[in-house]
């Protein structure tokens, strides 16, 4: 196996992180349980998740501090303090956003996630020391400092990789997921309560349901945040809540109301014809 695979292995597998993992996402979670501070830090105005966009930031402006400190010569030290000052300033808000993300994982992604962020932690404050000592005038630690902050970065970033690549954490669970295009029936009327939700099965997807009075709306049924299950979510205002994370759809179109989420749920367009209720894909 792959050393570095191998590593990752012995990290999904150390169940003494739980308690440190339990404990510090609990935090997080009550700190970002603000609508506002969700949305924002879950990339759900942006339509993306934030964090992944917002690394760009540290790592690029710390990569090229770390090129010019090696090869750059006298003449590029100012632009590189510039560079590892930005990444110090960057680094903040691109946490905020990880651990945001990182709050939802549960076992072995929650175990990689939090070395993840130890390590990207670790790097922000070997660029901090950095800082410090270029600022007093010893160059060498400066960049002896840098160079490490650099090394744990980029692993930082290869957990950060494999949580993504690997364990597909925060990426879309309906992507793929695509119903029939033809109206299709799913259930019987009669078997659909006012006020009632129900999931059905409509071709190779699974559909949540929900009828008030006369008409019937339809969500697939697997949350696009983390795949929960919006079957057995709360339903309320016109819209259902993902019981897992929290992520909020409005029934109607699949707009987002409330993050995590940042990708609207699919929805179908639903009618009752001959005393079935069918569906079909919007689009």
């Amino acid at each position: 196996m792959n050393p570095l695979h191998a590593l990752v292995d012995a990290i999904e597998h150390f169940d003494r992180l739980d308690g440190v993992a339990a404990a510090v996402s609990k935090a997080v979670g009550k700190a970002v349980q603000p609508r506002p501070v969700r949305n924002t830090l879950s990339g759900t105005l942006l339509g993306h998740p934030l964090h992944p966009v917002l690394t760009d930031f540290p790592i690029g402006a710390w990569s090229m501090a770390t090129l010019l400190d090696a090869v750059g010569g006298p003449a590029s030290e100012p632009a590189a303090d510039i560079l590892v000052a930005a990444g110090i300033a960057t680094a903040v808000p691109t946490a905020a956003a990880g651990l945001n993300d990182w709050s939802d994982t549960q076992g072995k992604s929650r175990r990689v996630g939090l070395v993840h962020a130890a390590a990207n932690g670790a790097a922000l404050c070997l660029f901090s020391s950095s800082a410090v000592a270029r600022a007093s005038g010893n160059r060498a630690a400066g960049r002896a400092l840098g160079l490490a902050g650099f090394g744990v970065l980029m692993f930082g970033g290869f957990l950060g990789g494999h949580l993504v690549f690997a364990n597909t954490v925060n990426v879309n669970k309906t992507a793929g997921r695509t119903g029939p295009r033809q109206w299709t029936p799913v259930l019987a009327e009669s078997e659909l309560a006012d006020g009632a939700h129900r999931k059905v099965d409509a071709g190779k997807v699974s559909v949540l349901l929900y009828r008030s009075g006369a008409g019937v709306q339809a969500l697939d049924s697997v949350c696009s945040h983390m795949g929960g299950p919006l079957d057995e979510g709360t339903i309320a205002d016109d819209c259902v809540t993902c019981p897992w994370h929290g992520s909020t759809f409005r029934l109607d179109d699949g707009h987002i109301v409330r993050g995590p989420a940042t990708t609207p749920q699919p929805s179908y367009e639903a009618r009752v014809n001959e005393g079935q209720i069918e569906v079909r894909r919007r689009g």
